[in-house]
């Protein structure tokens, strides 16, 4: 006997209603019920972003869209699960048809469906990039290029300089030209490399994270039948943090959205901050451009920040001439009290003032949670540290390691602690492994040679003599003298130099070029080297410099007195890791010309308003109390004290909306 069954359909849009009036305020009304079209969402800081984009896919469903015909594309997986969780919780509509993530993984799941269009197979590989770095110097070694022989980047580097040219759709030569000079004569032995690398990952049916990107985009482009597809299932286009796309993501939107326009990209263009990686300012300031019939909303309500936060705020954006004019206002009420603009003497002065404060602010009852300290670069956070680490107040790095333990500061730091001490085996491997064709087993021979040469007697009168007896292999002998007289120039006769004397010959002799073969980020990296060897300047002796490094690098900070619990800490963060945080308490430090903004952004229009976004992104990250520090002079290695300029952000704030402090010494 059979049994008739019916399966139900999931409960209409007629027998749901959202009061959408009551739920959002009237600029997040607005967006979410706009008619299709494109849209442009200027969503200012805390006002409300991810609320607008849930509920304009709510309001889609609700009337009447198919799950299916809905892409959402976020920066993270979680952001898109988080804003699907939402409108499930909002509506009880069956949406597991809707196709949400990140650009890549949309761009997986297409090529996994027709990527035999380009020549490979469902069951590709995704190269990690540890697997990329292995392939790319497998097939540097195939092209006849010896690193040994020359400074040709390494693995890591090529994978950040083709993804460069992906992701910004740039020519190698013009990308070359603007972030890596250097490489510039091996172009076409760089093209080469790029070309092969091409064929081997086709061979092997592997691909690199930025081809789920260009493989998308390209097969598109290539094959019509496919791109008619996905426009035609794609109906609606819902686009997150757009101020953040790279030029090849705009383009995939464009080409989806080509014949419906039916796309909302929502961002804040005064929050786009990285275009250091890729991302295209452009793309968010030309979409009513590209889109002419675009409709644009701005919402301006901030409900994260005092007013006296957000006057600062509107005031340091103001200046620039490239942006959708917006003026945040604040759904709290007043707290009465202004943000503090704090002048020091210099940067430990700045240290001692921030620790003091975050105590103080502690006894008030602020979590240390709460609390966060911003700055432009990683190394102006040094005499923080220390200072933080004296007084027993623990910290966490919101942007990774702590500034001593990062590798190209202990490899430089190996040349100093080899010279004050020759038996250390550890610094002497890592010293020795920075040169061309010396590696793992290669540096364990030439310690044990060295070791038997010390005997007894570590005393040594010269190290030049010392060091040649040591024998190498043809392909390193050049560097290995090389060593040799960098190890006697820090040390004549056994007798070492100030040490920022030191570390500034052992970056000009050794560690530059090294820097620029291996680190993607060697602009970044020579900051750090030129703030370490300013910090040494406060030292004579190497062993009294050496004990300090390793002091701040070993000892975790003790919980403070009377601290709540033992996982609370302040948190230490450059402004770009610290965007889509919050805190109660903030502080923003080395408010000085040629530090916030970096020196390297004086030099153009475009730059300096990127560098005054990033300030405009510092200041909103507070909800209650802000301070902007600045030192009046700075360590400056080889040239003593300097006069720092107070930065040119903090002058474009009127005086009256902001509290001077003057701190004095006890």
């Amino acid at each position: 006997m059979s049994r008739d069954y019916t399966l139900q359909r999931a409960p209409s849009a007629a027998t749901i209603s959202i009061d959408y009036a009551a739920e959002l305020n009237e600029q997040q009304y607005a967006a979410v019920t706009a008619p299709p079209g494109p849209l442009l969402v200027i969503a200012g800081a805390g006002s409300g972003k991810t609320r607008t984009l849930t509920y304009r896919v709510a309001y889609l469903l609700e009337n009447g869209v198919d799950p299916r015909n809905i892409l959402l594309l976020t920066f993270t997986n979680k952001a898109a699960r988080q804003m699907l969780d939402r409108v499930a919780n909002l509506l009880p509509i069956d949406a597991t048809g809707l196709w949400g993530g990140t650009f890549h993984s949309i761009g997986n799941r297409m090529l996994r469906r027709h990527g035999c269009a380009l020549g490979f197979s469902s069951g590709f590989t995704i190269m990690d990039r540890e697997d990329q770095k292995d392939l790319l110097n497998s097939v540097v070694a195939g092209a006849g290029i010896d690193p040994k022989e020359m400074r040709f980047p390494k693995g890591d580097v090529l994978a950040d300089i083709f993804s460069f040219v992906v992701n910004t759709e740039r020519t190698m030569e013009e990308l070359l030209a603007e972030k890596f000079p250097y490489f510039l004569p091996l172009l076409e032995q760089i093209k080469d490399v790029q070309a092969r690398y091409e064929r081997r990952k086709k061979s092997t049916n592997s691909m690199d994270f930025d081809d789920l990107l260009e493989k998308t985009l390209r097969m598109l482009k290539e094959h019509e039948e496919i791109a008619d597809f996905y426009r035609r299932q794609f109906q609606f286009i819902l686009v997150d943090e757009y101020q953040d796309t790279n030029k090849i993501q705009a383009d995939l939107i464009d080409l989806l959205a080509s014949e419906h326009g039916n796309v909302m990209v929502v961002g804040d263009d005064a929050q786009s901050i990285y275009s250091w990686r890729g991302a295209n300012f452009q793309n968010i300031l030309a979409f009513p451009r590209r889109y002419p019939n675009a409709q644009t909303f701005k919402i301006e309500i901030n409900y994260r920040s005092v007013p006296e936060i957000l006057s600062v705020a509107n005031a340091a954006i103001a200046p620039n001439t490239q942006q959708f004019r917006k003026n945040l206002s604040a759904a709290r009420l007043t707290n009465h009290a202004r943000p503090a603009m704090v002048a020091l003497n210099d940067g430990g002065e700045q240290a001692l003032f921030v620790a003091q404060r975050i105590l103080e602010l502690r006894d008030e009852g602020i979590d240390l949670n709460e609390i966060a300290v911003l700055y432009r670069a990683h190394y102006h956070a040094v005499e923080l540290q220390l200072e933080l680490s004296r007084r027993g107040i623990p910290y966490q790095i919101t942007s990774g390691i702590r500034f001593f333990e990062q590798a190209h500061i202990k490899d430089v730091a190996a040349f100093i602690r080899f010279v004050a001490n020759p038996r250390d085996e550890v610094a002497f491997k890592r010293m020795v492994r920075l040169l061309p064709g010396i590696g793992g087993k290669s540096a364990e021979n030439l310690w044990q040679n060295w070791e038997k040469s010390l005997g007894e007697n570590a005393v040594i009168s010269s190290w030049g003599e010392r060091m040649r007896v040591l024998s190498v292999g043809a392909r390193s002998k050049k560097s290995w003298e090389q060593l040799a007289d960098t190890l006697e120039e820090i040390a004549p006769g056994g007798v070492p130099i100030q040490p920022t004397e030191m570390i500034m010959s052992i970056v000009e002799a050794i560690y530059d070029d090294y820097a620029k073969a291996n680190f993607a980020n060697y602009e970044l990296r020579k900051e750090d080297l030129t703030q370490l060897a300013n910090f040494a300047r406060q030292f004579e002796d190497i062993h009294e410099f050496l004990s300090q490094l390793a002091l701040i690098s070993n000892v975790d900070a003790e919980p403070a007195v009377n601290q709540a619990g033992e996982k609370e800490a302040v948190n230490l963060s450059s402004v770009h890791q610290a965007k889509g945080l919050e805190f109660h308490s903030v502080f923003v430090i080395w408010l000085t010309d040629g530090m916030f903004p970096s020196s390297r952004s004086l030099e153009t229009r475009e730059a300096i308003e990127e560098e005054r976004r990033l300030f405009y992104v510092a200041i909103t990250r507070a909800k209650d109390e802000l301070y902007l520090t600045y030192p009046h002079m700075r360590l400056n290695a080889g040239y003593g004290d300097m006069f720092q300029r107070p930065s040119r952000f903090l002058k474009e704030i009127p005086p009256q909306l902001v509290e001077d402090w003057n701190v004095r010494r006890g």
